[in-house]
Protein backbone atom coordinates (compact mmCIF):
# COMPACT_ATOMS: atom_id res chain seq x y z
CA UNK A 1 0.00 0.00 0.00
CA UNK A 2 0.98 3.02 -1.01
CA UNK A 3 0.34 6.51 1.19
CA UNK A 4 0.78 10.25 1.13
CA UNK A 5 1.81 12.00 4.48
CA UNK A 6 0.75 15.79 3.32
CA UNK A 7 2.72 17.72 5.71
CA UNK A 8 1.41 21.47 5.17
CA UNK A 9 0.38 24.68 7.26
CA UNK A 10 -2.86 25.88 8.01
CA UNK A 11 -4.88 28.55 9.05
CA UNK A 12 -6.41 29.14 12.28
CA UNK A 13 -10.32 29.82 11.19
CA UNK A 14 -10.03 29.92 7.43
CA UNK A 15 -11.66 26.85 6.84
CA UNK A 16 -12.35 27.45 3.02
CA UNK A 17 -8.63 28.06 2.24
CA UNK A 18 -8.08 24.97 4.24
CA UNK A 19 -10.38 23.05 2.34
CA UNK A 20 -9.20 24.18 -0.83
CA UNK A 21 -5.72 23.12 0.21
CA UNK A 22 -6.76 20.29 0.69
CA UNK A 23 -8.82 19.36 -1.96
CA UNK A 24 -5.85 20.50 -4.37
CA UNK A 25 -3.44 17.98 -2.74
CA UNK A 26 -6.41 15.09 -3.33
CA UNK A 27 -6.28 16.09 -7.04
CA UNK A 28 -2.70 16.51 -7.02
CA UNK A 29 -2.10 13.03 -5.70
CA UNK A 30 -4.95 11.05 -5.30
CA UNK A 31 -4.46 9.02 -7.90
CA UNK A 32 -0.80 7.75 -6.97
CA UNK A 33 -1.81 6.17 -3.53
CA UNK A 34 -4.09 4.42 -1.81
CA UNK A 35 -4.61 7.20 1.28
CA UNK A 36 -3.29 10.65 1.95
CA UNK A 37 -2.75 11.68 5.87
CA UNK A 38 -3.13 15.47 6.67
CA UNK A 39 -2.39 17.14 9.47
CA UNK A 40 -4.26 17.63 13.16
CA UNK A 41 -7.24 20.03 12.88
CA UNK A 42 -6.11 20.67 9.15
CA UNK A 43 -9.37 21.56 8.06
CA UNK A 44 -10.19 24.32 10.95
CA UNK A 45 -7.16 25.21 12.64
CA UNK A 46 -6.72 24.65 16.46
CA UNK A 47 -8.64 25.87 19.25
CA UNK A 48 -8.03 28.77 21.02
CA UNK A 49 -9.44 31.17 23.96
CA UNK A 50 -12.73 32.98 21.97
CA UNK A 51 -12.47 30.87 19.16
CA UNK A 52 -13.75 27.13 19.44
CA UNK A 53 -17.29 27.28 18.03
CA UNK A 54 -16.36 29.81 15.22
CA UNK A 55 -14.00 27.03 14.12
CA UNK A 56 -15.70 23.98 14.46
CA UNK A 57 -17.63 22.13 11.23
CA UNK A 58 -20.30 19.61 11.54
CA UNK A 59 -18.92 15.90 10.47
CA UNK A 60 -21.92 15.74 7.81
CA UNK A 61 -21.65 19.15 6.67
CA UNK A 62 -20.48 20.19 3.20
CA UNK A 63 -16.82 20.53 4.01
CA UNK A 64 -16.56 16.70 4.52
CA UNK A 65 -19.09 15.71 1.91
CA UNK A 66 -16.73 17.55 -0.29
CA UNK A 67 -13.65 15.61 0.96
CA UNK A 68 -16.02 12.38 0.21
CA UNK A 69 -16.87 13.40 -3.06
CA UNK A 70 -13.00 13.79 -4.02
CA UNK A 71 -11.63 10.35 -2.16
CA UNK A 72 -14.25 8.65 -4.41
CA UNK A 73 -13.24 10.82 -7.68
CA UNK A 74 -9.86 9.64 -7.04
CA UNK A 75 -10.26 6.69 -5.30
CA UNK A 76 -8.02 7.16 -2.22
CA UNK A 77 -8.72 7.09 1.45
CA UNK A 78 -8.36 10.56 3.63
CA UNK A 79 -7.41 11.04 7.09
CA UNK A 80 -7.68 14.62 8.59
CA UNK A 81 -8.32 16.72 11.30
CA UNK A 82 -10.95 19.43 12.47
CA UNK A 83 -12.48 20.96 15.58
CA UNK A 84 -15.98 18.92 15.44
CA UNK A 85 -19.03 20.09 16.43
CA UNK A 86 -21.26 17.78 18.27
CA UNK A 87 -24.37 18.08 20.60
CA UNK A 88 -22.38 17.78 23.94
CA UNK A 89 -19.85 20.63 22.47
CA UNK A 90 -16.71 20.80 20.58
CA UNK A 91 -14.15 17.80 20.28
CA UNK A 92 -11.01 17.82 18.53
CA UNK A 93 -11.98 15.12 15.61
CA UNK A 94 -9.98 12.90 13.25
CA UNK A 95 -11.77 10.76 10.77
CA UNK A 96 -10.92 8.38 7.99
CA UNK A 97 -12.94 9.39 4.88
CA UNK A 98 -12.87 5.96 2.35
CA UNK A 99 -14.48 6.08 -1.29
CA UNK A 100 -16.54 2.78 -0.22
CA UNK A 101 -18.32 4.13 2.95
CA UNK A 102 -17.84 7.98 3.03
CA UNK A 103 -16.68 8.50 6.77
CA UNK A 104 -15.31 4.79 8.12
CA UNK A 105 -13.95 5.71 11.01
CA UNK A 106 -14.20 8.68 13.35
CA UNK A 107 -11.79 9.36 16.56
CA UNK A 108 -11.98 12.50 18.73
CA UNK A 109 -9.07 12.90 20.77
CA UNK A 110 -8.77 11.28 24.09
CA UNK A 111 -5.66 12.69 25.78
CA UNK A 112 -5.96 16.32 25.56
CA UNK A 113 -2.94 18.98 25.51
CA UNK A 114 -2.84 21.54 28.40
CA UNK A 115 -3.73 23.81 26.12
CA UNK A 116 -7.25 22.59 24.73
CA UNK A 117 -8.44 21.06 28.08
CA UNK A 118 -10.75 23.89 28.95
CA UNK A 119 -11.56 24.70 25.42
CA UNK A 120 -12.40 21.06 23.38
CA UNK A 121 -14.36 17.67 25.29
CA UNK A 122 -12.24 14.24 25.10
CA UNK A 123 -13.41 11.77 23.32
CA UNK A 124 -14.00 8.38 25.31
CA UNK A 125 -13.39 5.48 22.34
CA UNK A 126 -10.40 4.75 20.52
CA UNK A 127 -11.42 2.29 17.26
CA UNK A 128 -9.99 0.20 14.28
CA UNK A 129 -11.82 -0.56 10.77
CA UNK A 130 -10.84 -3.02 8.10
CA UNK A 131 -9.89 -1.62 4.53
CA UNK A 132 -8.51 -2.98 1.75
CA UNK A 133 -7.13 -6.31 3.65
CA UNK A 134 -5.60 -3.88 6.44
CA UNK A 135 -6.62 -2.78 10.24
CA UNK A 136 -6.45 1.28 10.78
CA UNK A 137 -6.82 2.80 13.57
CA UNK A 138 -6.39 6.61 14.86
CA UNK A 139 -4.81 8.46 16.96
CA UNK A 140 -3.80 12.59 17.66
CA UNK A 141 -1.09 14.24 18.99
CA UNK A 142 -0.63 14.12 22.46
CA UNK A 143 -2.12 10.66 22.39
CA UNK A 144 1.07 9.01 20.81
CA UNK A 145 2.85 9.91 24.16
CA UNK A 146 0.86 7.53 26.12
CA UNK A 147 1.73 3.71 25.64
CA UNK A 148 -1.91 2.46 26.70
CA UNK A 149 -3.69 4.55 24.20
CA UNK A 150 -2.01 2.62 21.04
CA UNK A 151 -2.00 -0.20 22.78
CA UNK A 152 -5.75 -0.30 23.01
CA UNK A 153 -5.63 -0.17 18.84
CA UNK A 154 -2.74 -2.63 19.23
CA UNK A 155 -5.36 -5.00 21.16
CA UNK A 156 -7.81 -4.19 18.16
CA UNK A 157 -5.65 -5.75 15.80
CA UNK A 158 -3.92 -2.30 13.94
CA UNK A 159 -1.81 -3.22 11.38
CA UNK A 160 -1.16 0.99 10.56
CA UNK A 161 -1.76 3.58 13.38
CA UNK A 162 -2.51 6.82 11.51
CA UNK A 163 -1.30 9.91 13.88
CA UNK A 164 -2.66 13.22 12.96
CA UNK A 165 -0.02 15.52 14.39
CA UNK A 166 -0.27 18.96 15.13
CA UNK A 167 3.58 19.09 17.54
CA UNK A 168 5.23 21.95 17.88
CA UNK A 169 8.67 23.06 19.32
CA UNK A 170 10.69 21.83 21.11
CA UNK A 171 9.05 18.95 21.52
CA UNK A 172 9.57 17.21 17.87
CA UNK A 173 12.15 14.43 19.08
CA UNK A 174 9.67 13.50 21.63
CA UNK A 175 6.87 12.40 19.31
CA UNK A 176 9.52 10.73 16.94
CA UNK A 177 10.82 8.86 19.92
CA UNK A 178 7.36 7.94 20.88
CA UNK A 179 6.04 6.94 17.90
CA UNK A 180 9.20 4.54 17.14
CA UNK A 181 8.35 2.77 20.51
CA UNK A 182 4.26 2.28 19.76
CA UNK A 183 5.38 0.32 16.38
CA UNK A 184 7.51 -1.54 18.33
CA UNK A 185 5.16 -2.21 21.19
CA UNK A 186 2.36 -3.48 18.92
CA UNK A 187 4.42 -4.52 16.33
CA UNK A 188 2.89 -2.62 13.27
CA UNK A 189 3.03 0.35 11.12
CA UNK A 190 3.08 4.04 12.44
CA UNK A 191 2.12 6.70 9.70
CA UNK A 192 2.10 9.94 11.18
CA UNK A 193 1.58 13.56 9.42
CA UNK A 194 2.76 16.75 11.53
CA UNK A 195 1.94 20.42 10.92
CA UNK A 196 4.79 22.78 9.63
CA UNK A 197 4.69 26.26 9.83
CA UNK A 198 3.37 28.88 12.37
CA UNK A 199 -0.06 29.13 14.26
CA UNK A 200 -1.71 29.92 17.21
CA UNK A 201 1.68 31.29 18.57
CA UNK A 202 3.50 28.08 17.80
CA UNK A 203 6.25 26.64 15.39
CA UNK A 204 5.42 23.42 14.35
CA UNK A 205 7.71 20.61 13.92
CA UNK A 206 6.95 18.78 10.63
CA UNK A 207 9.19 15.46 10.73
CA UNK A 208 6.19 13.57 9.24
CA UNK A 209 7.36 10.05 9.26
CA UNK A 210 6.69 6.39 8.77
CA UNK A 211 7.50 3.73 11.39
CA UNK A 212 7.91 -0.27 10.80
CA UNK A 213 6.48 -2.56 13.39
CA UNK A 214 10.46 -3.41 14.14
CA UNK A 215 10.56 0.14 15.64
CA UNK A 216 12.63 1.46 12.21
CA UNK A 217 12.15 4.66 10.61
CA UNK A 218 11.19 4.01 7.02
CA UNK A 219 10.97 8.08 6.49
CA UNK A 220 10.59 10.96 7.99
CA UNK A 221 10.62 14.90 6.83
CA UNK A 222 12.67 17.48 7.60
CA UNK A 223 10.59 20.98 8.33
CA UNK A 224 9.40 22.06 5.08
CA UNK A 225 5.78 21.88 3.42
CA UNK A 226 5.41 19.05 1.34
CA UNK A 227 3.74 15.55 0.51
CA UNK A 228 5.78 12.75 0.73
CA UNK A 229 4.68 8.96 -0.75
CA UNK A 230 6.02 6.20 1.50
CA UNK A 231 5.24 2.08 0.71
CA UNK A 232 3.77 -0.11 3.67
CA UNK A 233 5.75 -3.52 2.85
CA UNK A 234 3.14 -5.89 4.42
CA UNK A 235 6.34 -8.35 4.82
CA UNK A 236 7.66 -6.44 7.95
CA UNK A 237 4.14 -7.20 9.81
CA UNK A 238 4.67 -11.15 8.89
CA UNK A 239 9.06 -10.40 10.23
CA UNK A 240 7.87 -7.96 12.98
CA UNK A 241 5.43 -11.45 14.35
CA UNK A 242 7.08 -14.22 13.10
CA UNK A 243 8.75 -15.17 16.36
CA UNK A 244 6.95 -13.59 19.46
CA UNK A 245 3.72 -11.78 19.98
CA UNK A 246 3.82 -9.08 22.47
CA UNK A 247 -0.07 -8.78 22.53
CA UNK A 248 -0.34 -12.25 23.01
CA UNK A 249 2.63 -12.01 25.79
CA UNK A 250 1.66 -9.07 28.13
CA UNK A 251 0.46 -9.84 31.89
CA UNK A 252 -0.57 -6.63 32.28
CA UNK A 253 -4.09 -5.28 30.86
CA UNK A 254 -5.88 -1.99 29.80
CA UNK A 255 -8.73 0.10 31.71
CA UNK A 256 -11.94 -0.14 29.63
CA UNK A 257 -13.57 -3.05 27.90
CA UNK A 258 -13.70 -4.25 24.01
CA UNK A 259 -16.96 -3.40 22.38
CA UNK A 260 -18.53 -3.23 18.38
CA UNK A 261 -19.61 -0.67 16.51
CA UNK A 262 -20.55 -0.02 13.30
CA UNK A 263 -17.03 1.29 12.02
CA UNK A 264 -15.23 -2.00 13.21
CA UNK A 265 -13.91 -2.47 16.57
CA UNK A 266 -13.54 -0.45 19.12
CA UNK A 267 -11.83 0.00 22.90
CA UNK A 268 -14.33 1.97 25.60
CA UNK A 269 -12.50 4.38 27.91
CA UNK A 270 -14.04 4.69 31.97
CA UNK A 271 -15.94 8.04 31.49
CA UNK A 272 -13.43 10.97 31.44
CA UNK A 273 -16.14 13.19 33.46
CA UNK A 274 -16.88 10.44 35.81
Amino acid sequence: MHIALAQLPGIEGNIKANLDGTLDVIAHHGDEVAMIIFPETHLTGFAEPRHVEDRAIYSDGEEIAQLIAASRRHDCAIAIGFLEQAERGVYNTTVLITPESGIALRYSKTHLWPDERDLVLPGNTLGTTQWRGITIGLMICYDIEFPETARALGALDADLMVVTNGNMDPYGPVHTRAAQARAQDNQCFIAMTNRCGTGAGFEFAGESALFSPLGETLFQAQRSPGVHHVALDPELLLSARRHYDYLADRRLGLTGEPISTTEGKAWQLPDHNN
